[in-house]
């Protein structure tokens, strides 16, 4: 059976489970609380010496971390990953792009107001910045195509990028100024049955 570490409260986490969910796969979840120290215990790191969740461990026993490698591990030969091979690479863009430029600024926003309960003006402003920023690219992208890769359907971008935008409120974006992105957030949810 697939084993799951990961933090409850956290998007790169979810977006695993979503995935197992959705594909009907068999697998235990093992909570980590990222805020009590557990993924840097001796156990925890000798699991996953990055001390990060996500972290699945296969029937077989190896361990994969990072919440995109594991998407894609796990939604192998499903319609979320394009056959295409243009489509495919735009998908991986945009799942790159999610790590490196959306969920540094909106992940960690949220983090520090929801979790660590700081106050808006404690918020270093280029966080917030760098965080509409990033829902402005997914604005104007979401305006000409349903989905982030484009195509006729959602692939993993979407099911990756969905996990903290629709949490950015918590951060203090506020979606209202992003219409393309609210809607493309009812569509993802009900296209990857998300609750």
């Amino acid at each position: 059976m697939l084993t799951l570490h990961g933090d409850i409260r956290s998007g790169n986490c979810l977006k695993v489970k979503w995935m197992l969910d959705l594909m009907g796969r068999d697998y235990s979840w093992v909570e980590v609380d990222i805020l009590a120290g557990g993924s840097r215990t001796p156990a925890f790191l000798a699991l996953n010496p990055a001390g990060q969740v996500p972290t699945l461990v296969l029937d077989d026993g190896r361990v994969l971390a990072q919440s995109n490698a594991i998407l894609l591990h796990l939604a192998e030969d499903s319609p979320w990953i394009p056959t295409d091979g243009w489509a495919r690479a735009r998908m991986f863009e945009w799942l790159f792009w999610e790590q490196y430029s959306h969920e540094p600024y909106v992940a960690v926003a949220r983090f520090q107001r929801a979790y660590l309960g700081w106050d808006a003006d404690r918020i270093e402003p280029r966080l917030m910045e760098r965080g509409h920023a990033a829902l402005a690219r997914m604005e104007a992208a979401l305006a000409e195509d349903d989905w982030l890769a484009g195509g006729a359907g959602p692939t993993l971008a979407d099911l990756a990028l969905v996990a903290y935008t629709r949490v950015a409120g918590e951060g203090g974006f506020d979606l209202e100024a992003y219409p393309a992105v609210r809607d493309w957030i009812v569509r993802t949810e009900a296209a990857f049955r998300i609750s």
